[in-house]
């Protein structure tokens, strides 16, 4: 029988600022990121797409 205590789940944004091509620096700043969120108690860590390579995409409307 399942338990029927409520069950939390924290979620992390991280927001970081990577440079383009810097993979190596980049995955450095994530890295970071994640151990504070870590060390916050959070059980899941987001990250914005093409952290890694530090590419922008801009769209135009």
């Amino acid at each position: 029988m399942a338990s029927s205590t409520p069950r939390t789940l924290s979620i992390c944004l991280a927001q970081i600022n990577p440079t383009v091509g810097d993979v190596q620096g980049n995955a450095s700043k994530a890295l970071d990121a994640y151990r504070s969120a870590d060390e916050s108690g959070c059980d899941l860590v987001a990250f914005p797409e093409l952290t890694l390579t530090g590419i922008h995409l801009k769209t135009s409307c």
